[in-house]
């Protein structure tokens, strides 16, 4: 399938990504990367997890400038643009309403064609930007970030179908509510990563749930982590390096978690290939697992470069260019949609 990519025509693509609170932009030239600019959004950390009307508001401060800051990366105008990409959904309503209303109102005012896309599909289709190692068939990919843990078989860049999801929480809402419960600062992911690599991953034994099929549930992980630490955290916390051991004995139970059902989604459906995409997909111990599960199985593996991993402009504009090809222009009158089922055919 990496010749899909090469078929992408060279038309230059604007990428706009807003569903939580990272304004991203990006520049595509066909699928090769041009530029990207992002303004995370810091303010959430007080609070300890993303408040929404917040997150809108720094949309609204950032976006033009990150326009401006892509556009001088790439040193390109607006006139030289040939489509505007955006995420309709799914994600907040208050941060999708600033990125769709900006790129509604950018497409309009400069005559352009409008691409509205899946923030999900988008991360799947991230593996087809040119240095992101793009696959050559079909593959079983595994989107993981703070909102969705799903797993999606990869027919073409066309037809993504989602086999397994959560029925709860995600894993990277996992990582952050026990980083919460011990102490770490939001987002408590990276820091849950970086402790990790100091523990004993044997040092606590987490219940991980048990589902039938190809879905997940993190929901009672949380809560055996709490009823450990409830009952060993006092003699716990007096010893040394007790934070490190709790992040990776938790990093160890939500990696084997994933691993062991990407490996069964791929003998279920006879994939050769593995994909791993989504914000948690830049965690070390997953990455790592992701690979040697590859070696072992003699299966091709696909990790994109880590400024595809969290939310970016880079992927919303691959997705546009695909929903280019396929002819799925967007309306200025299509507003977001924050709850929006993924389905094979969408854009």
């Amino acid at each position: 399938m990496d010749e899909e990519g090469d078929k992408v025509p060279q038309r230059i693509m604007l990428g706009i990504e807003s569903s939580c609170d990272d304004t991203s932009i990006a520049v595509l030239r066909g699928s090769q990367f041009v530029a990207q600019f992002t303004a995370a959004q810091h303010i959430h950390a007080k609070y300890g997890g993303v408040v929404p009307e917040f997150a809108s508001r720094a949309h609204q401060r950032h976006i033009l400038p990150v326009l401006h800051g892509v556009l001088e990366q790439a040193g390109l105008t607006l006139d030289d643009l040939d489509g505007v990409a955006y995420t309709r959904g799914p994600g907040l309503h208050g941060s999708l309403l600033v990125g769709s209303a900006f790129a509604r109102s950018l497409a309009w005012s400069r005559s352009l064609p409008l691409w509205p896309v899946h923030h999900m599909r988008a991360h799947v289709l991230a593996h087809w930007i040119s240095d992101a190692n793009p696959p050559s068939g079909p593959m079983m990919a595994l989107t993981v970030s703070g909102g969705h843990t799903q797993l999606v078989d990869v027919r073409s860049p066309w037809d993504l179908v989602v086999v397994g999801t959560t029925l709860d929480d995600a894993a990277g809402e996992a990582f952050d509510k026990v980083a919460k419960m011990i102490g770490l600062p939001y987002p408590g992911g990276p820091h849950v990563d970086r402790l990790a690599k100091e523990g004993n991953p044997e040092a606590f034994a987490f219940a991980a749930p048990r589902m039938d099929g190809l879905d997940f549930s993190f929901s009672g992980l949380k809560t055996s982590v709490l009823r450990t630490l409830e009952r060993d955290g006092r003699e716990a916390m007096e010893r040394e390096g007790w934070q490190a051991d709790v992040c990776a004995s938790l990093q160890q139970t939500i990696v084997e978690m994933l691993v062991s059902r990407l490996e069964q989604a791929a003998d279920q459906y006879g994939r050769t290939a593995i994909a791993i995409q989504g914000g948690v997909s830049a965690n070390s111990g997953l990455r790592n697992a992701v690979q040697e599960l590859g070696e072992r199985r003699g299966w091709s593996v696909h990790i994109p470069p880590f400024k595809y991993c969290t939310d970016n402009g880079a992927m919303i504009a691959m997705a546009g260019q695909f929903a280019a090809m396929k002819g799925a222009e967007g309306a200025l009158s299509d507003g977001p949609r924050p709850r929006w089922p993924m389905v094979s055919d969408q854009t």
